[in-house]
């Protein structure tokens, strides 16, 4: 029986961008589904008190720097030339993660996944503008503005809301963060560990 992996996931994040190419390479090898859960990775961060990295090691520049040469060590050794920082950064992510769920209620969650991550950090756009938003989403074969219009429905907004709190009610307080069971992992650099517990079962 394939184990479900908990996908805690905000297109704001490189990071959720990086391993999402990578994934394909644990399924295959694991037999383990991934389970994408839009979040507000900016709600999650207020929930719990943390920052993003470039902001927490600000002050400490021989940790931002680290950080950054593992970020370019992961990007050459999973060979993910496609990668283009955005220059927006950081982008309010609420209009992409709510247009999200309203995806996933359309049963093509991760065609809009594709679609979000690559215009987020492959042809990166400023995608918290609602009309560059539709255009994009249009442009990868969504109805754009009917997503934006969706994106305003209360459900939507309250699911976004409950998402992001029983990811940290779970532990989360970043991105990427996974689940397998009970058992949570955080970062990109336990990749390896998600895949031991998924193959574990």
């Amino acid at each position: 029986m394939s184990v479900t992996v908990d996908f805690i996931f905000d297109f704001a994040s490189p990071n959720a961008y990086l391993v999402h190419r990578v994934l394909p390479g644990i399924v295959e090898r694991t037999g383990a589904t991934f389970r994408y859960i839009p979040c507000l990775l900016g709600g999650i961060f207020k929930a719990t008190g943390n920052q993003a990295p470039m902001i927490a090691y600000a002050p400490i520049p021989n940790k931002l720097a680290y950080e950054q040469l593992e970020f370019r060590r992961f990007i050459e050794s999973h060979a993910l030339s496609d990668f283009n920082f955005n220059p927006h950064f950081p982008v309010n992510t609420v209009l992409l993660q709510r247009g999200a769920l309203a995806a996933e209620r359309e049963g093509r969650l991760m065609d809009y996944v594709e679609a979000g991550l690559h215009h987020m950090w492959e042809a990166p756009k400023k995608m918290d503008d609602a009309e560059v938003y539709a255009d994009a989403m249009r442009e990868s074969g969504f109805d754009g503005a009917a997503l934006v219009e969706a994106a305003q429905d209360p459900a939507i907004k309250q699911a976004l809301i409950d998402n992001s709190s029983a990811a940290v009610e779970r532990g989360a307080f970043g991105i990427p963060t996974f689940f397998v069971g009970d058992e949570m992992f955080f970062g990109k650099e336990r990749l390896g560990q998600v895949e031991d517990a998924a193959a574990a079962g």
